[in-house]
């Protein structure tokens, strides 16, 4: 009886648009910026070939992009500046310097590091870019870390050798799992779980970013129109509920990004199976929405660059890559 009352009171509050310091229900974010035609075409050219499957990250001079279909050159590395074409490596295969089942990636800037994990043999390798620069056809990547069966990573952040922010997977059966937030300790393969469970959120699935200069977890939820605010233990400071957080069924966001002034959540709000994702909610750090980036593009995964302030994109679409320059709208 007092989850039916507790979610009929968030309805009405949504309705309402209320909110407080630790709930803010936003009943409609209708600020509105068409950039389709602002977003500036990538083309990799002839050099390198990339499948539709890839993800993104930045380091201080490299935007790297992780091909998922590739079978020579997964990795590939381009000029963060202007997207020149530098150098592939890691290839795909079985053997003990191949990559099985590309995971996640991340990045260690302190060494200069990019660090994948292969689900396939449970190990997390680390590359070189330096050494990638020097030598990428003869290079070879190093194990980082192990991971274990029974509960690991399924992505995660780097911060440094004894911490990573990551969602933690914890399989339930062959074809079930929980997934929580938690922090990794890569040298000894120690995962402390943090952050709460929502109390009206069923079969969790959530993407989360981290600042450690901000002191803030962000995380959005992919199956409820729901953000959660934490700080760097996961205690919740604000919880953000969306125009569609009552309404079952819908794809919501996609990815989130802190930046120094600002979340960017990428946003579907479509139907789970033929949605697009194909928006950017702007919010300020406390949660506060303050307009949406109508991309028109099918987003797939997205980055932002803080040195030059503009977002990087990966699409499902007529084009495979861009970027926004985000100076004129935020």
């Amino acid at each position: 009886m007092k989850r039916i009352i507790y979610g009929w009171a968030l309805v009405l509050l949504a309705a309402c648009g209320s909110s407080s310091e630790t709930e803010k229900y936003q009943s409609s974010r209708s600020e509105i910026i068409k950039v389709k035609e602002k977003i500036q075409e990538i083309d990799t050219g002839e050099d390198v070939l990339i499948g539709r499957r890839s993800r993104a990250c930045y380091s201080q001079d490299y935007l790297i992009i992780m091909d998922y279909e590739a079978w020579d050159g997964a990795i590939h590395l381009f000029d963060k500046k202007d997207f020149r074409y530098l150098a592939s490596a890691g290839t795909k295969g079985p053997g003990p310097y191949e990559l099985t089942n590309m995971g996640y990636m991340s990045i260690d800037e302190a060494c200069r590091k990019i660090y994948i994990s292969d689900n396939g043999k449970n190990k997390v390798y680390s590359y070189d870019m330096d050494s990638i620069m020097a030598n990428p056809e003869g290079y070879r990547h190093q194990v980082k870390a192990s991971i274990r069966d029974a509960q690991f990573p399924g992505n995660f952040i780097y911060i440094n050798d004894t911490l990573s922010y990551g969602r933690i997977i914890q399989p339930t059966s062959v074809s079930t799992f929980n997934q929580m937030i938690g922090k990794w300790n890569m040298l000894t393969g120690e995962i402390k779980i943090i952050g709460e469970a929502h109390p009206e959120v069923h079969r969790k699935r959530s993407l989360i970013d981290v600042s450690m200069e901000k002191g803030m977890i962000v995380e959005v939820y992919i199956n409820y129109d729901l953000m959660a605010i934490m700080d760097l233990d996961g205690r919740v400071q604000t919880y953000v509920y969306g125009p569609d957080w009552t309404t079952k069924g819908l794809e919501t966001f996609g990815k989130v990004m802190i930046t120094p002034n600002y979340i960017l959540a990428a946003y579907s709000g479509d139907d789970w199976v033929k949605g697009r994702t194909d928006k950017i909610h702007v919010f300020d750090l406390e949660g506060n929405y303050v307009k949406t980036l109508d991309v028109g593009y099918d987003i797939l995964d997205c980055i932002y660059d803080k040195t030059h302030h503009r977002l990087f994109m990966i699409f499902n679409d007529e084009i495979q890559f861009g970027y926004l320059d985000l100076k004129d709208f935020i």
